[in-house]
C-alpha cells in the first residue's frame, strides 16, 4: 500500500527537494525504512546507528504524533499521511483565560484619540473595550527582532500594546532589507532594536520600549524574561530557543514559539502552566540536530512575505492570549507552506519524560545546562580539526594552475547565484554514496554560501572514509563574491 510522506522543508535536500514522496508499508517504521530505501541520503537524517529514530525527528500519522500511537509500529490505513517535522534553528479547545488580570486592565483609560484609533477592535465581540484595555496594559518581549520578529514588533504596536521589549544584539543587514519593509538601507549597520524602536515610535507613541542590546546567554535569560506578561521567540539558533523555553519555564512566562525555513513557517504556544500540564519545546523536541546539519536562514534563503505571514500568525496568538479571545496554539503546532499552498495543525502532547517539564526532570535551572553542548555547538575532542584556505590562497592555486578539485556543496538553485564553472557540484546530502568522483590524490576544496556546510560536508566524508586531503574555503563563496579569476571568465 502506497503512502504520502509529507517532508518538511528541512528535510527536502535529501529527497530530491520534493516535498511529498510515496512510501510503502504497513506500520510507520516500514513506511520510513521504505523512504530511507528510496533516498538513501535521509537514512542518517531519520535514524541512528543503532536505528533509533532521532529525537529532533517528530513523525505524525495525520495530526496526531507517533509518540501518542504506537511509535514505529503504528499502523498505516489507506488514505492516511505521514508527516515528516524537525526541529528548525516552533490548546486545548475552551475557555481562554486572559493574561492580563482586569485589577490592571481596570485601570487603563483611554483619550478620544483612542477611541477612534482602536474603533475596529471595539466593534469586535473578540476584543471590545475590555479587551482593548489588556491589550494596553500587556508587556510583551520579543526574543530576536529579525525579519520575524519586526514583524510582530509593528503587528503588536499597530494594535495598541502598552510595552514591548526588543531583544537583539545584531545589527541590519542587507539581506533584512529584502524580507521585511521596516528596515531600509538608511538602516544598515544600526541595532535592529535601534531601528524597531523608532518604527514603533512612528506607530504608536503610547507605547514603551524597552531594549535589551546583549546577546541571549543563561547569566540574563531568566531574569530578562521576568516581569513580561507573555514573550515571542523569533530567535533563529537553537542555543537561544532552548535558553528562551527553559527561562519561560523557571519564571513561568507563557511564550509563543515562531520559526521560519526558506518556505516554511512554524507557530506554537507553550503555556508554561502546570494546572494544564501542557507540552514545552523540549517535550516537542528533545534535542536539536547535529551541528550544522540544519542550515539557518541566512544560509539557505526565506521566501519573501514569509516573515509577514508567520509573523502575523504569532501576533495574532499573542493578542489572542492577553484577551482571552479565540482558541489558541497551545498543545498544537501550526505548519504553514505558502509556496506549496498548504498548512497543517498537529497535536502535541506533554512528554511525561520530558527532562525539563516531565515527571523526573533533569534540567533544574538555566544555569545548570551547558547550552553549548547540548546544542552541539562545540567540536568533540576526538575530531580533528577541519583545515581551511582564504580565499587570497585559493586565487593563487588557481592562477598558478595547481591541481586541485573544487565542490560546490550547495542546493542546485543556490548555485545560480555565484558558482565556478569548473567545480562538481554534489549537495551536501549526496556526498556519502559520490565519494568516487573525487581524487585523493589531490586536494580538495568545499565551497557553500559561509563555510559552515562545507565543513560539515568535510566531516561527512571523514565519516564515510574518504582519506583524501580536504580543505573548507573560509567564509565561503560569501567572502569571495568580489573576486573575478581570470580561467573562470568572472562570476555567472
Amino acid at each position: 500500500m502506497a503512502t504520502d510522506v509529507y517532508v518538511s522543508a528541512t528535510l527536502r535536500m535529501f529527497t530530491g527537494r520534493e516535498p511529498v514522496v510515496e512510501a510503502a508499508g504497513s506500520s510507520v517504521g516500514e513506511v520510513l525504512k521504505d523512504v530511507a530505501a528510496s533516498h538513501e541520503d535521509i537514512r542518517r537524517i531519520l535514524f541512528a546507528d543503532e536505528g533509533r529514530l532521532r529525537n529532533f525527528v517528530r513523525v505524525f500519522v495525520n495530526d496526531t504524533e507517533i509518540r501518542g500511537l504506537k511509535g514505529l509500529d503504528t499502523p498505516i490505513q489507506s488514505g492516511d499521511t505521514v508527516y515528516l517535522i524537525p526541529a528548525v534553528a516552533g490548546g486545548a479547545s475552551g475557555k481562554n483565560t486572559p493574561l492580563i488580570p482586569a485589577e490592571r486592565s481596570g485601570a487603563v483609560e483611554f483619550s478620544d484619540r483612542d477611541l477612534e484609533r482602536y474603533s475596529g477592535h471595539f466593534l469586535l465581540r473578540e476584543a471590545g473595550v475590555k479587551g482593548q484595555k489588556r491589550i494596553r496594559a500587556a508587556r510583551v518581549l520579543i526574543a530576536g527582532i529579525g525579519p520575524l520578529g519586526a514583524e510582530v514588533a509593528t503587528v503588536l504596536a499597530s494594535a495598541g500594546v502598552g510595552t514591548l521589549g526588543l531583544w537583539d544584539h545584531r545589527k541590519t543587514e542587507l539581506p533584512d532589507i529584502k524580507n521585511l519593509i521596516a528596515f531600509t538601507e538608511r538602516d544598515l549597520k544600526r541595532p535592529r532594536t535601534a531601528v524597531i524602536k523608532d518604527r514603533i515610535r512612528n506607530i504608536c507613541r503610547e507605547t514603551a520600549v524597552s531594549v535589551f542590546d546583549y546577546e541571549i546567554s543563561p547569566d540574563n535569560a531568566q531574569e530578562t524574561v521576568t516581569g513580561y506578561d507573555l514573550v515571542i521567540d523569533c530567535t533563529d539558533n537553537f542555543k537561544s530557543r532552548y535558553l528562551v523555553n527553559d527561562a519561560c519555564f523557571f519564571a513561568g512566562v507563557p511564550y509563543v514559539f515562531a520559526s521560519l525555513y526558506q518556505t516554511e513557517g512554524r507557530i506554537t504556544v507553550f503555556k508554561n502552566d502546570w494546572s494544564t500540564q501542557t507540552p514545552c519545546l523540549r517535550c516537542l523536541f528533545p534535542e536539536p540536530p547535529e551541528r550544522n546539519l540544519v542550515p539557518t536562514c541566512s544560509q539557505t534563503g526565506i521566501w519573501s512575505g514569509l516573515p509577514s505571514i508567520i509573523g502575523g500568525y504569532a501576533a495574532c496568538e499573542a493578542l489572542k492570549l492577553i484577551t482571552g479571545s479565540g482558541i489558541t496554539l497551545e498543545g498544537r503546532l501550526l505548519s504553514v507552506d505558502p509556496l506549496n499552498l498548504t498548512s497543517r495543525l498537529f497535536h502535541v502532547d506533554r512528554n511525561c519524560s520530558c527532562a525539563l517539564c516531565g515527571e523526573s526532570p533533569s534540567v533544574r535551572s538555566v544555569q545548570a545546562v551547558d547550552y553549548d553542548d547540548f546544542c552541539n555547538l562545540r567540536e568533540p575532542d576526538n575530531v580533528p580539526p577541519v583545515e581551511s584556505i582564504t580565499v587570497e590562497d585559493l586565487v593563487r592555486r588557481i592562477e598558478n594552475h595547481e591541481p586541485l578539485t573544487l565542490v560546490d556543496v550547495r542546493e542546485p538553485h543556490e548555485r545560480a547565484v555565484h558558482r565556478f564553472r569548473q567545480a562538481i557540484p554534489i549537495p551536501i546530502g549526496q556526498l556519502a554514496r559520490r565519494k568516487g568522483e573525487l581524487n585523493p590524490a589531490v586536494d580538495t576544496i568545499f565551497l557553500c554560501k559561509e563555510g559552515k556546510r562545507s565543513i560539515l560536508a568535510i566531516n561527512t566524508l571523514r565519516e564515510a572514509s574518504y582519506t583524501g586531503p580536504m580543505f573548507n574555503l573560509k567564509g565561503g563563496l560569501d567572502a569571495a563574491k568580489d573576486i573575478v579569476f581570470s580561467n573562470e571568465a568572472g562570476w555567472l
